[in-house]
């Protein structure tokens, strides 16, 4: 039973930068892909990044490319989500997931969550 739990999440403002990380334990963590959604209030999750086993291939939604980066470190079970250029719309509750294999095709791969680290980000 893989557990997530995410953190460095906190109260930030527009422009700033925020580093997420998520710490993996059960399971052989390099043999999963991994990915970061999010959720705001009265939305639904989004996917917001992604990164296969390896960590060779990565893709991002939309209104986060060229401002936020997903890298992951095997040895030690982690996947990062650095955030640059933060805007208000950014604000959310930051959740890793970890799909069902070593690469995913769509949000619907991923089926293991953990709590969820909050992002707030005043204008």
């Amino acid at each position: 039973q893989v557990q997530l739990v995410e953190s460095g999440g906190g109260l930030v403002q527009s422009g700033d930068s925020l580093r997420l990380s998520c710490a993996a334990s059960g399971g052989t963590f390099s043999n999963y892909a991994m990915g970061w959604f999010r959720q705001a209030p009265g939305k639904e999750r989004e996917f917001v990044a992604g990164i296969n086993w390896s960590g060779g291939a990565t893709d991002y939604a939309d209104f986060v490319k060229g401002r936020f980066i997903i890298t992951r470190d095997n040895a030690r079970k982690m996947v990062h989500l650095q955030m640059n250029g933060l805007k208000p719309e950014d604000t959310a509750i930051y959740y890793c997931a970890r799909a069902n294999r070593n690469y995913y095709l769509g949000p619907r791969d991923f089926g293991s969550w953990g709590q969820g680290t909050q992002v707030t980000v005043s204008s």
